[in-house]
């Protein structure tokens, strides 16, 4: 039999115990929360404040960019990359392309019909496509306004108000040029293709390793800036006035 002083004592170890256990369960999750806000202060490329999923629109597009179902990301990819191989590697013409293709599938679709009968089976149902005025009426709204900003844009860097949109237009132009001289419409059109449809899913895989790089890139590109700031374009006569009013 324990006397009540051993008793006593062996109560308070387990009270010291279970103190103990709290404090390193409340600092370990103190510290799982340090972390936590610490990944989502770190700031992100270009000021992102939401995943890559959701800045994509979120839908089935950005489902394939990001690569969320491989196969048909992949097939996309091959039968984009199968396309470019036929008109560049073989020579193969865009309207010769289309209409052998339209021939393919008219005489699949017409063997499929008429051999449907012979078998006792019923006929394909060829998928009925059918613009609605809604449809219609929505695209041509977007291109509306996409070609009224553009011309918008042309405007403001030819009217001479804004010289350094007008350098920076014409500076991206010139580097627009110098890349289309060197590959052609088609070739740069697939590069482009790549890139988008690759990039996103490669930055999400590596995002704070490019994160931290891209971070360090902009700050160069900033100092830079400042340097050609001062030494050139601060010597324009239009660009200071504009900076002292």
């Amino acid at each position: 039999m324990m006397s009540e002083s051993e008793e006593h004592g062996s109560l308070l170890e387990k009270i010291n115990d279970k103190i103990h256990e709290y404090k390193h369960s409340s600092s370990s999750s103190d510290s799982e929360d340090d972390k936590k806000s610490k990944k989502s202060k770190k700031k992100k490329l270009f000021g992102r404040k939401h995943p890559l999923h959701h800045v994509l629109g979120g839908g089935k597009a950005a489902d394939l960019v990001l690569w969320r179902d491989k196969q048909t990301s992949g097939s996309i990819l091959a039968g984009v990359t199968v396309i470019w191989l036929l008109f560049e590697g073989i020579g193969y013409h865009l309207l010769t392309f289309l209409c052998h293709t339209l021939i393919v599938f008219l005489t699949v679709w017409f063997v499929w019909s008429n051999a449907a009968s012979f078998v006792n089976r019923s006929p394909p149902k060829f998928p009925e496509v059918i613009l609605s005025e809604v449809q219609c009426l929505k695209i041509a709204h977007i291109a509306r306004k996409e070609i009224n900003e553009a011309f918008y844009t042309l405007r403001n860097v030819a009217s001479g108000k804004d010289l350094k949109t007008y350098l920076t237009t014409v500076a991206i132009l010139w580097f627009i040029s110098i890349i289309g001289s060197c590959f052609s419409f088609l070739t740069l059109s697939y590069t482009i293709f790549l890139m988008a449809y690759t990039l996103p899913m490669l930055y999400e895989k590596y995002e704070d390793q490019v994160d931290v790089v891209g971070e360090k890139a902009l700050i160069e590109i900033k100092k830079q800036y400042k340097v050609i700031d001062a030494k050139l374009l601060s010597k324009i006569p239009m660009l200071s006035e504009k900076k002292q009013h």
